[in-house]
């Protein structure tokens, strides 16, 4: 999704993960066709399983060659995934298993349902959300306890604020945020012109002409911020999603050790009342230029539709 991988790094940098007392590993049946499962299925050989929370993601469906085809979130598609998850990382119950998005012809209630069951024969142990808004949680909820919600939020990804958040907080609902760094654009590294043409953000508005340049005069403002703190840009963008409450996880994305090192410099930084009113006047709510997705995919999230 964001250029080349090495397989013997991705697995050093798992590893790496896990010595510095991370627990939650996140990834998707679909991410990578399975690959992801298998190499994270390759790591739990040599990982503690009792120390380790694995969240996945399903539901969303791809052919031979990789697209998008839609999104099932039946009952029947909910244990067929399930089963193959399990085998793929070589484990006998999955720690958060949640829709990736909302299934359009499925009622939320029967897709948590058939979660629930799963719970109930042991194969899961909690059961999470993705990218859903208000109304749907509050549907989910009264069908079985909801975990937590996966959901974009970041300095330039604010939409959840509103309602969503409001309403996790109301339920007892944690939030695990995605995208902390928008897919690199304010880690401090991106540069327009990078990537290629299979690259996600080669399509993503926010990575478009007319919009990169603005959002990345947003990177340089924060940047003035972290130079005087001491820090990487990318060190505060997920110093500031984490001061936004406990219940707030930032999920950080890093195929390298080295961008995994960085990310986790962001646990010592403290960001003062001081800090935060900066940081918000150099990024305010709504400042970024371009929607997070392309215009078909901002049309399946739940999220986005009021």
């Amino acid at each position: 999704m964001y250029g080349p991988s090495d397989r013997a790094e991705s697995l050093a940098t798992l590893h790496a993960a896990r010595d510095a007392g991370i627990t939650l590993l996140d990834t998707g049946d679909f991410y990578g066709m399975g690959h992801n499962e298998l190499l994270i299925g390759e790591a739990l050989r040599t990982l503690p399983r009792d120390q380790v929370q694995i969240s996945v993601k399903f539901g969303a469906q791809r052919d031979p060659a990789g697209n998008w085809i839609g999104y099932d979130a039946s009952p029947a598609a909910v244990k067929t995934a399930l089963a193959y998850t399990l085998q793929r990382l070589g484990v006998e119950y999955i720690d958060i298993y949640r829709p990736a998005r909302l299934d359009p012809d499925v009622p939320v209630e029967d897709t948590i349902g058939a979660i629930a069951e799963m719970v109930g024969a042991g194969y899961v142990r909690h059961i999470g959300l993705s990218e859903v808004g208000a109304a749907t949680i509050r549907r989910a909820a009264a069908v079985h306890p909801i975990a937590d919600l996966q959901i974009e939020y970041s300095l330039i990804s604010r939409g959840i604020e509103d309602a969503i958040l409001p309403t996790c907080r109301e339920l007892g609902i944690g939030i695990t945020a995605y995208g902390v760094l928008s897919r690199g654009l304010i880690s401090g590294h991106w540069q327009a012109g990078q990537g290629s043409a299979a690259d996600f953000r080669s399509h993503s508005p926010r990575f478009q002409q007319g919009n990169v340049e603005r959002n990345l005069a947003l990177v340089e403002a924060l940047r003035a911020i972290a130079t005087a703190k001491g820090a990487s840009v990318a060190q505060i963008a997920i110093a500031w999603v984490a001061a936004q409450g406990q219940d707030i996880v930032p999920l950080v994305g890093a195929r390298r050790r080295d961008r995994l090192a960085e990310a986790l410099g962001a646990l010592d930084v403290t960001l003062t009342p001081a800090d935060l009113a900066a940081i918000e006047q150099a990024i305010p709510k709504g400042a970024a230029a371009g929607d997070r997705y392309m215009a078909a995919q901002m049309h399946h999230l739940d999220s986005e539709q009021g």
